[in-house]
């Protein structure tokens, strides 16, 4: 009777996964809150920085299903390809090698774009994705302003709008990161350090949302 109910609980468990990736879902890249955004973005760099892979795939599902109102398990999808591309990144030590994470870029802004409210081009989003990823690693060889500017441009290429609407979030993610990466290289990120990133990260997204939704 036991081994019944647990094929029973197994079978409706696969339909509901089975449902769940492939009925019409209504997502919305507008209609976010900022702040919650900024407040995740600064724990999945922590995890990410920390290389701890389960809780940032945690907060990425998280992410995708309450901030971008997309299903469940297309969440838990999502959340895997982007979590697995940040890890096949993180080990590359050159281009050809961190172009491995593309196709799992692709794969996560597929599922976001699938009922999206925006049209976006999925694998010119992914390269660009993958483009400030790159630059970012490779700061040191790279004039000052790239990395503000290829922010910008992956969520003008997103939101389909100009690049200059998104000056502010850009500028100010940029330089949450430039003070992370400062003071790693010292040996030490500390709590105030965390404090201070995670308080341009709530300016940076804050501006994307008041950007889009005008």
């Amino acid at each position: 009777m036991a081994r019944r109910w647990w094929l029973i609980a197994i079978l409706l468990l696969v339909v509901w996964i089975g449902v769940d990736l492939v009925r019409p879902a209504r997502g919305s890249l507008i209609h976010f809150d900022g702040h919650e955004v900024g407040r995740l973005e600064t724990d999945m760099w922590r995890s990410y920085y920390g290389h701890s892979s389960v809780r940032l795939f945690a907060q990425l599902t998280q992410l995708l299903r309450q901030q971008y109102h997309v299903p469940f398990w297309r969440s838990v999808l999502g959340a895997y390809h982007a979590a697995r591309a940040a890890v096949v990144f993180q080990r590359g030590t050159n281009r050809a090698e961190y172009e491995r994470a593309l196709p799992d870029l692709v794969s996560y802004y597929s599922i976001i774009r699938r009922d999206s409210d925006v049209a976006f081009p999925v694998e010119k989003t992914a390269q660009l994705e993958l483009e400030w990823w790159i630059i970012h690693r490779e700061r040191n060889h790279h004039p000052p302003g790239d990395l503000e500017r290829s922010l910008a441009q992956l969520q003008a290429e997103i939101y389909q709008k100009p690049d200059g609407l998104f000056d502010l979030h850009a500028k100010t993610r940029a330089e949450a990161m430039l003070l992370r990466d400062a003071r790693a290289e010292t040996g030490n990120v500390s709590e105030a350090d965390w404090q201070r990133i995670g308080t341009l990260l709530d300016t940076s997204w804050v501006s994307l949302q008041t950007a889009v939704s005008r």
